[in-house]
């Protein structure tokens, strides 16, 4: 009975460990796609190929990183065989969970971090059990914990995040002086250097160092590479910087192009050789434990795990198999492009929608670090300064039938600074077997490459700091949950065995089904949702009909959370106020953008057209006035019935019913016209403004009336004054749109 358990516990490590493989390369996408995805360099489908060959090759080079999940934590020879499958199982159970947890967040977390502190804290757990059955004390702790190489990993992971971040930042700062952002018009024999030198150090450090246990240079090569390093190292750059100008002078191909797309299958590569102990070492090493205790003829709770010491090599077939199942996550996870997408915000080279909001400690950290910049820039000549800045002036590149979110994020130089420096980072780790943390090597790397490229400027610089701060509060908050988590799971499958398993096993698979139900949803709801879009337009007869598509979704959007919030107040019903509330809250953000966006709206005019502006720009005033309108009124009737007050009386529903009613015609109507583009029926529309208004104006007539006859409720009279004022307001705004749109349709051919 003892042995079916554990064989029990096997396969379910063995489907830990596929489920592990899918969320966990859902989170590390972002390591190797954010840099060929953000600078659009390639097509999509040519970056997701590349990366999936460099994972196929990088998981069959992994072997000798698994050794981290046998003993690189705890000393196996402590521990028995019982022992070490409760802490195996709570390491994988917790690993799911945690990374599930992120992916749906969007937020790049650590695979690495979590895995580390997922073995330290259920090897605590397991090890203060042992400690206190023996009657010894906390001290005892190191007897069991490889403290020295634990301290090691921790130390390692917390100290590549600085080296990242400055060695990210000075080779950019470095690249950007030499080549600038002009890079297209720089003699060919720089593209030439540059080329020879990324693709110098991609090779060395991805083939050589990173995949010397793969076999895939003869023995006489690896000597000739062994003895004479720096001879090897200047005979690559020669030969890679004529390559590169090759390329360039006569195969007319773009230098930088090609070292993304080397990059980018290198980084797969160097991620899928470092990263795949973290989601199948520790189901190896368990199978590798059962396998020595089966043969052994002795009882689980006796027989001591001496073996986990032993260097074992991994079959290459597990290896290739556990490739696939990456390749195949990294082109479907709908996830891990999500999570793509926070670190290519974060480290996008010009403005627009911030994901995070500014706090406190980034508006210190913006602050005070504009004020050492500036202390320290003035040690230099003023004419240094003017020469350095020259190299940092970003061409205006006039794309008119590009839309903003549709252009690069940054530019193929930084692109390809970013896949070098990250790739020969974590190659280097991976040739002194530290299990680093590529998600950190490559995040802070991209970070440290924008504030070179000056990514961060005052317009922006507070949401970037922001994001930057909640990816790293989030891998500390990995690193805490994680031990905790893994340590408290010990314990209760320590308490409750076989039962206790199950219910676990069940929960974090009822979980991570209800996450991937929730996701699959929210996606849906995304593309079914229309979101307004910024104006891109050229000329005037383009903005017309540009922005008449973004009034109709606003008309027919304020119509449905007007009628909402009526509805919620008739009915009490908390649940419809609050999804009004929440689609007034995400359109009034939408207006927003368009406004933040007007720079370049302007920017983006031809010559003709720039007295457009001011049309466009009261246009959006009115809009937001509406949604300033809706929030107030969506607002007012949440807060009346969260506190719990009287409902509206039968008299004061059936008349906002009517309000309503009127006020659904007429955007009804709008988006209608706006829709079919029949703006004829505008002028009607408006000629018949001040019915809308009389019939208002009659509603609040009738309350004063009903006030001082037989009104009893303060709350209630003035929330039914409240919405009919706003609803006047909304109307006002609505009508002097239609008036403004109206008087440009009649003088403009469409």
């Amino acid at each position: 009975m003892g042995e079916n358990i554990y064989l029990f516990m096997i396969i379910a490590l063995a489907v830990l460990a596929i489920t592990d493989l899918v969320v966990g390369v859902s989170n590390d996408a972002v390591n190797f796609l954010n840099s060929a995805i953000g600078s659009k360099a390639i097509s999509f489908r040519t970056i997701m190929v590349v990366a999936s060959i460099g994972i196929a090759f990088g998981a069959m080079s992994s072997s000798g990183m698994m050794e981290v999940a046998r003993k690189g934590i705890f000393n196996p020879e402590e521990f028995v065989f019982a022992e070490i499958m409760i802490i195996f199982m709570a390491v994988m159970i917790t690993d799911i969970l945690l990374l599930d947890f992120f992916n749906t967040l969007g937020m790049p977390t650590s695979t690495t971090v979590s895995i580390v502190f997922e073995l330290l804290g259920a090897a605590v757990a397991i090890s203060l059990i042992k400690i206190t059955a023996a009657g010894g004390g906390f001290v005892d702790l190191s007897t069991y914990i490889n403290t020295e190489k634990a301290t090691e990993i921790i130390l390692g992971i917390l100290l590549s995040v600085v080296v990242a971040f400055s060695v990210g930042a000075l080779v950019q700062f470095v690249s950007r002086l030499f080549i600038s952002f002009k890079f297209q018009e720089r003699p060919k024999w720089i593209g030439a250097i540059f080329g020879g030198l990324a693709i110098t150090s991609i090779v060395y450090f991805i083939l050589v160092k990173g995949l010397k246990s793969a076999d895939i240079f003869s023995p006489v090569i690896l000597e000739h590479i062994a003895s004479n390093p720096v001879l090897f190292l200047l005979e690559n750059f020669v030969l890679w910087a004529f390559v590169s100008w090759l390329v360039t002078s006569f195969f007319k191909l773009n230098i930088y192009t090609l070292i993304i797309v080397l990059g980018t299958f290198a980084l797969a590569m160097a991620f899928a050789g470092n990263d795949l102990v973290n989601f199948i070492g520790v189901p190896l090493a368990a199978l590798e434990s059962y396998t020595s205790w089966s043969n052994s003829g002795t009882l689980a709770e006796q027989y001591t795990m001496e073996s986990l010491s032993q260097a074992v090599r991994t079959p290459t077939l597990l290896l290739l198999l556990s490739g696939v199942i990456m390749v195949i996550t990294l082109w479907f996870s709908s996830k891990a492009k999500n999570v793509v997408k926070t670190s290519v915000d974060l480290s996008r080279q010009d403005e627009g929608e911030e994901r995070f909001q500014p706090n406190f400690l980034s508006r210190q950290i913006v602050k005070y670090s504009i004020k050492a910049t500036e202390n320290f820039s003035g040690i230099f000549p003023i004419s240094l300064r003017a020469k350095i800045d020259k190299r940092f002036e970003k061409p205006y590149v006039y794309v008119p039938k590009i839309r903003t979110q549709d252009l690069p994020a940054f530019d193929l130089v930084r692109a390809s600074v970013n896949l070098m420096v990250a790739s020969v980072l974590i190659s280097i780790a991976t040739s002194m077997k530290l299990p680093l943390s590529t998600t950190y090597v490559t995040f802070m790397v991209a970070m440290g490459t924008s504030l070179a490229d000056r990514a961060w400027g005052p317009e922006s610089a507070v949401y970037r700091v922001a994001g930057v701060l909640n990816v790293i509060g989030g891998w500390f908050f990995t690193a805490i949950s994680a031990f905790t988590a893994a340590a408290l799971i010990a314990y209760l499958i320590h308490l409750g065995g076989i039962v206790a398993i199950v219910i676990l096993l069940i929960t974090a698979f009822l979980l991570i089904g209800k996450n991937y139900l929730s996701h699959t949803k929210k996606v849906k709801e995304n593309k079914i949702e229309e979101k307004l879009q910024r104006a891109e337009s050229s000329s005037i007869k383009e903005l017309i009909e540009e922005s008449a598509d973004n009034i109709a979704l606003t008309m027919k959007r304020a119509n449905k959370i007007y009628t909402f919030c009526i509805d919620g107040l008739a009915k009490h019903d908390i649940e419809r106020l609050k999804k009004s509330r929440k689609s007034i809250s995400k359109l009034e953000k939408e207006v927003e953008e368009l406004k933040d966006n007007i720079f370049y709206f302007i920017k983006n005019l031809d010559e003709s057209s720039v007295g457009t502006s001011n049309f466009y720009i009261t246009m959006l005033n009115y809009l937001e006035d509406m949604t300033q309108s809706l929030e107030y009124i969506s607002k007012a009737g949440y807060k009346h019935v969260n506190n719990n007050h009287k409902k509206l009386r039968f008299n004061q529903i059936k008349d906002l019913k009517e309000t309503d009613q009127y006020v659904s015609g007429l955007f009804s109507k709008v988006t209608q016209i706006f829709e079919t583009k029949e703006y004829v029926n505008l002028t009607e529309l408006i000629v018949h403004k001040q019915n809308l208004f009389d019939h208002i104006n009659k509603k609040i007539e009738k309350q004063v009336t009903r006030t001082r006859i037989d009104e009893t409720s303060p709350k209630n009279t003035a929330l039914y004054f409240s919405l009919l004022s706003e609803t006047k307001d909304l109307l006002a705004a609505t009508l002097n749109l239609l008036e403004i749109y109206d008087g440009h349709v009649n003088g403009v051919k469409v």
